[in-house]
């Protein structure tokens, strides 16, 4: 537009400077005596040879007018060939512009589609591959979960399509550079809110997923194992024996059980094993919310602290070695006390009773104390004659097969181990 305005301000120049050359003063047509004025034919008179006849100024006046009528044609014709050019070079640079900003925006939005269905679908075969083996009776629940992020997987992609489908519509629009630009601000405006749109679907399809998993851990065994041994209420009477497949004469030992606990007083006995002479070799118990790993008698002992939560399934691991007495208590996997000193060159005498939910003290009628009695259930019993490592332990705890991992002095599922007093195993 600037170009056009200076090539018509050069025109009416021109003109002005034209029309200025033939003032009053050089160009006079007196139209008091018509007759002075008109053009007569000239009188008869013999040529004189070689001398040119002299312009009148009606001639002149009409070649000025003819020559200003060419200038102005040429410059009328200047113009419009530059308009041509710059439109095409304006329309060349935005199709360029749209061509290159389009293709990175959609190479964009697919990329994050893809990786966003991707942790979706792993989410959803992470759960599917845990709750695979479940009971029957609560699948119904759980699926209806995995519908839940079907579906927000589904919204995300059709948000996603959606965006693209936009921002294309948005590029193949043509107009001005100042078009353009308000058009960018409303499709990035857009995205914005779609992306805060499903930063919100993500958090509260993660919130659902915790409840879920709080909601499995709370209803089924722990990952790999099939069955779980369930003491109903706390009694003198209900217990379950254990006959070890080994030897108990040992001089180090690693020891794991999962507790789901339904009360714990100031002592609940998870399992125990001792003799005549001393009732307290090995004993791992529940005081409150602490775990109490105690080695040839109750001085001993190593206790950590806010680990036991009632209603859940809690993983316990105790080692220990007789040459330093260094003793460990492991919860879910995690080291949460320790002590040296325990017991230091005691050995573990064999020919004891190990027992699950009950100690044997000699206080009572019958030998149990009801104020002991573990209620609740227990799963996963395992005793090795030596320590294990920490990825070892971990993996009990955090493992897929955490039951399917056996000890060989204890081995749940082989070992034999007998419920009393109303105490069964369940699935």
């Amino acid at each position: 537009m600037t170009m056009l305005k200076v090539l018509f301000g050069v025109f009416l120049c021109l003109s002005s400077v034209v029309l200025g050359q033939y003032d009053d003063g050089h160009l006079q047509v007196h139209f008091e005596n018509l007759s002075s004025n008109e053009i007569s034919d000239p009188e008869e008179a013999t040529p004189t040879p070689c001398k040119s006849t002299e312009l009148t100024k009606w001639d002149k006046l009409f070649s000025m007018l003819e020559n200003s009528q060419m200038r102005e044609n040429i410059l009328l014709q200047y113009v419009d060939e530059i308009i041509k050019v710059e439109l095409q070079s304006i329309r060349d640079e935005m199709h360029q512009f749209v061509a290159n900003f389009a293709g990175t925006c959609t190479n964009a939005i697919d990329s994050a589609s893809t990786r966003i269905t991707s942790q979706l679908e792993g989410k959803l075969m992470q759960i599917a591959e845990r709750i695979g083996d479940t009971n029957t009776v609560h699948q119904s629940q759980h699926y209806k979960v995995l519908e839940q992020l079907l579906v927000a997987s589904q919204d995300t992609a059709y948000r996603l399509s959606k965006i693209e489908s936009a921002w294309q519509n948005g590029a193949e629009a043509q107009g001005l550079h100042s078009k353009f630009k308000q058009q960018d601000v409303s499709v990035y405006t857009g995205l914005e809110k779609v992306m805060d749109s499903m930063a919100y679907d993500l958090q509260k399809t993660r919130a659902e997923l915790q409840l879920s998993q709080k909601w499995v851990a709370q209803h089924f065994l722990p990952s790999g194992c099939e069955v779980a041994l369930l003491f109903p209420m706390r009694s003198r009477k209900i217990f379950a024996s254990v006959n070890p497949a080994a030897s108990m004469t040992l001089d180090s030992f690693t020891a794991c059980i999962w507790s789901k606990v339904t009360d714990a007083l100031n002592k609940t006995v998870l399992f125990s094993y001792g003799t005549k002479r001393n009732p307290y070799e090995i004993q791992l118990s529940l005081s409150q919310q602490s775990a109490v790993l105690s080695v040839g008698g109750d001085t001993y002992s190593t206790v950590a602290s806010n680990v036991a939560t009632v209603g859940e399934w809690v993983h316990f691991c105790g080692t220990w070695r007789s040459n330093d007495g260094n003793a460990s208590l492991w919860v879910n996997g995690e080291l949460a006390a320790t002590s040296t000193g325990v017991a230091e060159g005691h050995p573990i005498p064999d020919g004891g009773i190990l027992q699950l939910g009950q100690e044997k003290n000699g206080c009572c009628v019958g030998g149990f104390d009801e104020k002991l009695a573990f209620s609740g259930k227990l799963t996963g019993f395992n005793i090795w004659d030596k320590v294990l490592d920490k990825e070892q332990i971990a993996h009990l705890a955090k493992g897929e097969g955490s039951c399917s991992t056996r000890g060989n002095v204890v081995g749940w599922g082989v070992t034999e181990i007998l419920p009393h007093g109303g105490a069964q195993y369940i699935h």
